[in-house]
């Protein structure tokens, strides 16, 4: 099951849909609230987990959850409060905890760029939403807590890898694969080095 990052949609996951079903698994891609389909709603992380929640019960058995960026913060929320529903969480792209002067700053240059893409007819509001949602939110405790295999995936280039080892300390047992010149949208950046992830993971959660 697939989660899209902020201003995007459940169609940045076309690549990843088409490999994993031509190899035999059933994959859904979702739109997170104040995206896609779901555009003209807010984006709150109370939302959010109740639509991962809704997609994850479409499954006959416990899917692997995949999230990239927004997608990624909101998917280890939901891992960690659901483990028994899940085979296991690909995390990409949100290797950092956003939070401090960093957030606080991005916070105030967003708002004011939210109220000028407003009265342009813009979306920006979704990344206001997304800040107010995350502000305050651990990653790192979250992944403390979790007990089902985790993927760590970030382009090499990606600003926002900056706790990886961290992220790797609080999960022992973790895998990191930081793909070679690909930046924060790795999975569109190198879709076959990421697909090769995805499909190992499932490969060794059958296994298991």
């Amino acid at each position: 099951m697939l989660v899209h990052g902020t201003r995007t949609s459940s169609a940045i996951w076309a690549h990843q849909v088409d490999a994993l079903e031509r190899s035999g698994h059933p994959t859904l891609a979702l739109d997170l609230p104040g995206h896609g389909t779901r555009s003209g709603e807010r984006f709150s992380m109370p939302a959010a987990l109740a639509a991962i929640d809704d997609a994850v019960a479409t499954f006959a058995v416990p899917p692997l959850l995949v999230g990239l960026s927004l997608g990624g913060y909101t998917s280890l929320a939901y891992a960690q409060a659901n483990q028994a529903k899940l085979a296991g969480v690909v995390l990409a792209g949100c290797s950092t905890e956003i939070k401090g002067k960093p957030l606080r700053a991005y916070r105030r240059a967003s708002g004011f760029v939210a109220g000028l893409a407003r009265a342009g007819g813009g979306t920006w509001h979704v990344v206001t939403d997304m800040l107010a949602a995350l502000a305050g939110y651990s990653p790192l405790a979250d992944l403390r807590r979790l007990h089902l295999p985790v993927w760590l995936v970030n382009g090499s280039r990606d600003p926002l890898r900056l706790d990886e080892r961290r992220y790797l300390l609080a999960a022992p047992g973790s895998r990191l694969t930081v793909v070679p010149g690909a930046g924060h949208d790795v999975n569109s950046h190198a879709p076959v080095a990421f697909n090769r992830v995805l499909l190992d993971a499932l490969h060794e959660l059958r296994a298991a």
